[in-house]
Formats: C-alpha cells, sequence, structure tokens
C-alpha cells in the first residue's frame, strides 16, 4: 500500500504535485520558502535578495558616476581585479603611421626632357616602395587660371601620404592658397636638344605603337613630316625660326603673366623658386648621376632607382634609343654649333648652377 508523502512538520504533504505557482504560504517549513516564477526555474528568498543587491549597488554606482563626474573608486578596483581591461588600457593608443620626410613630392615635368623614362621607373618604384604615385590625365595644358590652380592644389594636398604627384604643369605657389608646400624636382635638358627631340615627336611620336603623332600633326604633308631639319634651319621654316628656347623657364617661374615674356624678369623669378622650392634640378644628359642623386635625397621614393634603370630587362630606355634611328632625319649640327642659335638668357641659365 501506497505511504503518503510527508513533509518536514509531520502530516501529509498539502501539495503532493508541487507548490502552487507563486510559492508556498510562510510557515510551512523551510521548502515552503523556496519561490517557484516558473515550474523549472527556482531559486531562494536569498538568492533572489543578493541579486536584488548587487543591482542596486550598480545603481548607486551609475549615479554616483554622473554626480561626481567620474566612475566609484571601488568600481575601478572591482575592474582591475576583475582583469576587465580594454586594449588601449595594455598598450595605449595604436602607433601613427611614421611618414617619411619629404612625404609630399612635385614633380612638374618639363616635356620633352626624359618625363616619359622616369615615369615609368616611378610606375616600378611605387609599387616596389609603397607610395602613393598620383598622375594626371591632362597632358598639355601648364597654364592655370587661378581657379584651376586653387583646384589642383586642393587635389594634390588631400592625396593620401607620401605621394609624389608628376605632370607637366608650370610652377605652383601652394603657400599661395593656403596649402603646404611640398618638395619640387625636375629634369631638364639643353634647349637646343630640347627642340630637336620635339622636332622628330611631331613627325614620329614616341614610337609607343598607336600612331599618335598622326593625331598630333593631321594636317602634316608627308614632305614637310620627311623634312630635313638642317633644311628647315637654314630655309627659315617658321617651325624652326621661333624655335621656342624659353620653353622650360615658365616650368620654374610659375603662372605668373611674366613668366611666359621671355626675359630677365622670369629668368630671375625662375632662379629664385629653384633656390626656394626644388630639393633638385637635374640635366638629362646626366641622367645616372640625376638618378644617383634622387636615390640618395630621397631613398624612400628611388631606392634601387640606378640598378632598375640599368636593367637590360627595362623598358624605361627603349624610347630613346629607337627615337634617333630614322634615317631621313639628320642631326643641324651647324646650327648647334653656332652659338648665335641660343639667347642669351639660355647662355645664362645653363651655366649657372642654381639651374
Amino acid at each position: 500500500m501506497k505511504k503518503k508523502q510527508q513533509h518536514p512538520g509531520g502530516g501529509a504533504d498539502p501539495w503532493p504535485h508541487g507548490a502552487p505557482l507563486g510559492g508556498a504560504p510562510p510557515g510551512l517549513g523551510g521548502w515552503k520558502r523556496r519561490v517557484s516564477l516558473l515550474p523549472f526555474l527556482r531559486f531562494s528568498l536569498r538568492d533572489y535578495g543578493f541579486c536584488m543587491a548587487t543591482l542596486l549597488v550598480f545603481c548607486l554606482g551609475s549615479l554616483f558616476y554622473q554626480l561626481s563626474g567620474g566612475p566609484p573608486r571601488f568600481l575601478l578596483d572591482l575592474r582591475q581585479y576583475l582583469g576587465n581591461s580594454t586594449y588601449l588600457d595594455d598598450h595605449g593608443p595604436p602607433p601613427s603611421k611614421v611618414l617619411p620626410f619629404p612625404s609630399q613630392v612635385v614633380y612638374n615635368r618639363v616635356g620633352k626632357c626624359g618625363s616619359r623614362t622616369v615615369v615609368l621607373l616611378l610606375r616600378i618604384l611605387s609599387e616596389k616602395h609603397g607610395f602613393n604615385l598620383v598622375t594626371s590625365d591632362i597632358h598639355n595644358k601648364t597654364r592655370l587660371t587661378k581657379n584651376e590652380q586653387m583646384e589642383l592644389i586642393k587635389n594634390i594636398s588631400t592625396a593620401e601620404q607620401p605621394y609624389l604627384f608628376t605632370r607637366h604643369v608650370h610652377f605652383l605657389n601652394f603657400s599661395r592658397f593656403g596649402g603646404e608646400q611640398p618638395v619640387y624636382i625636375n629634369i631638364i635638358r639643353d634647349p637646343v636638344s630640347r627642340f630637336l627631340s620635339n622636332y622628330f615627336f611631331r613627325r614620329f611620336g614616341d614610337w609607343r605603337g598607336e600612331q599618335n603623332h598622326m593625331v598630333r600633326t593631321p594636317s602634316m604633308r608627308q614632305e614637310e613630316r620627311y623634312l630635313d631639319i638642317n633644311e628647315c634651319i637654314l630655309e627659315n621654316y617658321p617651325e624652326c625660326s621661333n624655335p621656342r628656347l624659353f620653353y622650360i623657364i615658365p616650368y620654374f617661374c610659375g603662372q605668373h603673366p611674366r613668366c611666359r615674356e621671355p626675359g630677365e624678369w622670369a629668368l630671375e623669378r625662375a632662379k629664385l623658386n629653384v633656390n626656394e622650392n626644388f630639393l633638385l634640378v637635374g640635366i638629362l644628359e646626366e641622367l645616372e648621376d640625376v638618378l644617383l642623386l634622387l636615390e640618395r635625397f630621397l631613398p624612400h621614393y628611388f631606392k634601387g632607382v640606378l640598378s632598375i634603370y640599368k636593367d637590360p630587362a627595362n623598358p624605361s630606355g627603349a624610347f630613346a634609343a629607337i627615337l634617333w634611328q630614322h634615317p631621313k632625319l639628320a642631326s643641324p649640327r651647324r646650327w648647334i654649333a653656332g652659338g648665335e642659335a641660343l639667347p642669351n638668357t639660355w647662355k645664362e641659365s645653363s651655366s649657372s648652377p642654381d639651374c
């Protein structure tokens, strides 16, 4: 025969199937002091009081934090005791990116002064050293309005550093528009040699294979395209009677209208800018020496450039080698030998250590 379930106080159990929801009335023994919120969740009044006390402590702590402008000392001690520290507490803020100096370089390359070779080298070097090479699709706009200067300077200044910006453009004065003045570099060549290179380029391009000379000079007649340069000079053709030997000066003088007027003012302004803003102005005829100096002065940009340039597998020098192989073009030695073709300003600038 089945015995009735007994409770600790004696007698039959009034709730043989468990205490009713909400718990038993007080005074019915220790087990009656158990609270049941759900049939499967039971805890004692002591546990409930501990949870409420803990919640009260944290509420008071939060209140004290807001009133005093900081967390209570005991919460800080508790945090330290529990080891609940953040990465910043243990290690400090992450180190900022260390930029090389200079981290802003502008190569306002002069046309027909080896710039294509240098840009090819820069593309290889940017991948090797991880600097930001910023180029431009605009090749024939060197003179800018004031608004165009401001816009270009803004675009250059916001580029990710370290950067090297390159474009055919006359010198830009960043400080005039409130910007940080970058370091300039450039390469020039003998003005007569530059004229010869441009003469061939207008007729036969740079031999990249897309017939770009036909795009540049579509209306040029075949007899004019294959005109011997000696004949062009001696017969005083318009192209050779005004060889634009002053072409290089505005790249260093700047955007002032007087920089485009051949004369002493533009030359002196160009010298001043070279002394104050250009780290190096190289000579194309001494390109290997120029590359060596760039490697020494700007190693984070040009480290290893000379070995890359001399590498037979590197195509950087291929265009210059091909450019002089056309059998119908001769060198105007008589004109080059006659110093009277060079303006006096270029005699001074070519011999000056500043330029």
